[in-house]
């Protein structure tokens, strides 16, 4: 067949990372493929023409959403008419529900395939969505392996692909290195703090996990925290703050002995690189008021639910306070404690759970496979 164009859709970070891999692994089928869409700068680099930046688009919260109405309408729109004059062979949304499963109605209405990789996780707070997910795709790439039976028991044509983290390039830095690069004692233990790659997220977490810092250091002075920055963030969203910080969240995970994450994917970085972590998020009081009578699962951590297990401790909305976050983390920072023993066996039960059987592609290989069988 000749090269497809395809329009991949990712809103935040995250997305954008996974949807570079499958923009490499479309380019490497399929060299003269047209991409274009939605995304950020990794994507940009493999060659996907974009028509919003996740800087514009990474938007967290329901309050947050509502002041931003106008733009996402607009977008919406534009969206809608790029999709008629440059009509793709096949739409990827990847994650980002808010805006995707707009654009996978709009799209499936119009005869187009639609392959939504990394699924909403519609079935922690809005279960009815399911059936929709199962209506308005031809196919589902998803990354969590409980989702994969969830989904076909509603129709959907769903495949576990693997999670993507997995097939992340490891640290190659040796920890004498990496500890230079940031000023800290490599024979001091590493405490990580993950506030969060969004701007909103660090303003209302940087402060609570910088006051855990402190408390934890009175306890054990030999203990050294280090800040997760996004890469995408500028200087000022850390301003005041006195820790040494780092972009690379792999290898502050590979050196840490123990890890406070923001929830979100975070924790599933965690678990692969097999560090004990507390996981906790503040929101917009108002999201956190409708989330509380819309969440349906027993807990919010990521890691957790792939778990099956309270695997690490969570802590919300006004319990995430310098004190609380530091009488969770500490016992996991001492390595001869009962908590953190457990912890660290049961990350390697979730590195398990995450991984497709043996010998299978990467996630985004796997995506592209599925990709040339919905595109006529």
């Amino acid at each position: 067949m000749s090269a497809p164009r395809i329009f991949l859709s990712a809103g935040e970070p995250s997305g954008d990372l996974h949807g570079a891999a499958v923009a490499r692994s479309l380019k490497l089928r399929w060299p003269d493929a047209d991409l274009y869409g939605l995304g950020g700068p990794l994507m940009a680099a493999e060659g996907v023409r974009l028509l919003a930046h996740v800087d514009d688009l990474a938007v967290m919260g329901i309050a947050e959403v509502v002041g931003r109405l106008p733009f996402f309408i607009d977008l919406l729109s534009t969206v809608r008419d790029r999709l008629r004059k440059d009509r793709p062979d096949l739409v990827i949304p990847i994650d980002y529900p808010g805006f995707n499963l707009r654009l996978a109605r709009y799209a499936k209405a119009e005869r187009i395939p639609v392959l939504y990789y990394i699924a909403p996780q519609v079935w922690a707070w809005h279960r009815s969505r399911i059936d929709d997910l199962a209506r308005l795709t031809d196919a589902l790439a998803v990354i969590l392996p409980f989702e994969e039976p969830l989904f076909r028991a509603a129709g959907a044509t769903a495949h576990f692909v693997g999670h993507p983290l997995l097939d992340h390039p490891r640290p190659t830095r040796t920890r004498v290195d990496f500890c230079a690069s940031l000023g800290v004692d490599p024979a001091r233990p590493i405490l990580a703090l993950f506030p969060g790659s969004r701007r909103q997220e660090v303003e209302r977490h940087l402060a609570p996990f910088a006051g855990a810092a402190r408390r934890v250091m009175q306890r054990m002075p030999e203990v050294q925290p280090v800040v997760a920055a996004g890469s995408g963030l500028k200087g000022d969203a850390y301003e005041g703050l006195t820790l040494p910080r780092t972009a690379d969240a792999w290898e502050l995970l590979n050196h840490a002995r123990a890890a406070i994450v923001k929830s979100g994917t975070g924790t599933l970085q965690a678990a692969l690189s097999g560090t004990p972590l507390v996981v906790a998020y503040r929101m917009n009081p108002l999201t956190y008021m409708v989330a509380e009578h819309l969440v349906e699962v027993p807990h919010v951590g990521l890691v957790n639910l792939v778990a099956g297990e309270r695997l690490a401790t969570e802590l919300l909305q006004n319990d995430v306070t310098g004190d609380r976050l530091a009488e969770a983390v500490l016992p996991l920072l001492d390595e001869t404690s009962a908590e953190r023993v457990r912890a660290v066996e049961g990350l390697a039960k979730v590195r398990a759970k995450l991984r497709a059987p043996a010998g299978s592609p990467t996630a985004a290989d796997r995506v592209v496979e599925l990709a040339a069988e919905l595109i006529k």
